[in-house]
């Protein structure tokens, strides 16, 4: 570990981490909204200091065409409606996806939805894509002057897109199209997120079938934008609680449609490797992320880069620079924190960045 990376961390987890899990009574979510905020409020000055503290990203890597500064990013969901998109690069992260975001806006499921296991280091959330929409995502965007390729927040932007909830699931195709055709001008890549366990129906569009029809049709409307860099790339995110079999499914429409990648994994169903402790929770409703999903999500790594070289983002269960260390020697070319962020702060960045990883690549 670093000395920047070992100050940070014992600043958060000493400091600022008991006092943010303490704020709101300690709800979850109301804590998460506090955050994003605080940090979308940072200004030009505050955001070059926390630079300076947090460090830049280290080992820069070329993936589907786009030059990542460093190969830890954030993942979907922490950032849902690009509030927080400026500072993002000060904290050491080599890029950003927001979202997930859906055509239309959406409250997402009643609360509570968001509760935190502690001593199972993860979190099981029933979100449900709660956002404002893409229209008012890309009016954001637009107004923070980014556009596809420019780095305009010093870091290159992915957005998840995900389903309507009040769209049928036999109309997802234009529902997604509509998604692509209005955020595709701002993302650096679009991911297609059909892996969250909280929206109903959602994950039967990583069948066979149904995610050929969709990813060909994402990939024709990206085809018809005319841009310098090409058409957007398009990677998909997948669940972890998906079959061998069926994993190589997807990995086989994803090569034959054409998309850029895939992302591996989302929250799982499963509830092994909870804490005593937490085993009241296991009962809710939702998807699980953290350190019980660590194992499953780098077997899913393993699967996919065994049989394609198609890049492959791994996300899930990192929580240490091993574990993130452990996701790229398994193949994937880039990694994505989420819970690790939540328990550990700026400091794991920090400390995975110290790594720096595939280096060797």
């Amino acid at each position: 570990m670093s000395l920047r990376s070992a100050v940070l961390d014992v600043g958060y987890r000493s400091v600022l981490r008991p006092a943010l899990f303490r704020a709101h009574g300690g709800d979850p979510e109301l804590i998460h909204e506090s955050l994003i905020a605080f940090l979308g409020g940072l200004g030009p000055a505050a955001r070059a200091a926390l630079r300076v503290l947090s460090g830049r990203p280290t080992s820069p890597v070329t993936v589907a065409g786009i030059r990542f500064p460093g190969r830890v990013g954030v993942a979907a969901g922490l950032d849902k409606d690009a509030r927080a998109v400026e500072a993002w690069s000060a904290l050491g992260f080599g890029f950003a996806e927001l979202g997930t975001v859906t055509a239309l806006a959406q409250p997402g499921n009643d609360r509570p939805r968001l509760y935190r296991l502690r001593g199972s280091r993860a979190i099981i959330n029933r979100m449900g894509f709660n956002n404002a929409g893409a229209t008012a995502m890309a009016d954001r965007l637009r107004g923070l002057g980014v556009r596809r390729g420019e780095l305009t927040c010093g870091i290159p932007l992915g957005i998840s897109i995900g389903k309507s909830k009040v769209t049928p699931v036999e109309e997802a195709v234009p529902d997604y199209v509509a998604s692509l055709r209005t955020l595709a001008p701002y993302a650096d890549y679009v991911a297609i997120n059909v892996s969250s366990p909280n929206t109903p129906g959602l994950r039967t569009l990583q069948e066979g079938d149904l995610l050929r029809e969709l990813l060909t049709s994402l990939t024709r409307e990206a085809s018809q934008v005319v841009h310098p860099l090409g058409p957007v790339p398009i990677f998909v995110k997948i669940a972890p609680d998906l079959t061998d079999a069926q994993i190589d499914e997807v990995v086989g429409v994803v090569t034959d449609a054409g998309a850029g990648g895939i992302i591996a994994t989302n929250t799982t169903l499963a509830r092994e490797g909870l804490a005593p402790a937490d085993l009241p929770r296991a009962s809710e409703v939702g998807g699980l992320s953290g350190a019980p999903l660590t194992a499953r999500a780098l077997e899913v790594v393993r699967r996919i880069t065994a049989s394609t070289t198609l890049p492959v983002m791994g996300v899930g269960g990192i929580m240490t620079p091993d574990d993130a260390e452990r996701m790229v020697d398994a193949g994937a070319r880039l990694v994505q924190l989420y819970t690790g962020f939540i328990y550990s702060g700026s400091g794991l960045v920090a400390a995975i960045n110290a790594r720096r990883l595939g280096r060797t690549t």
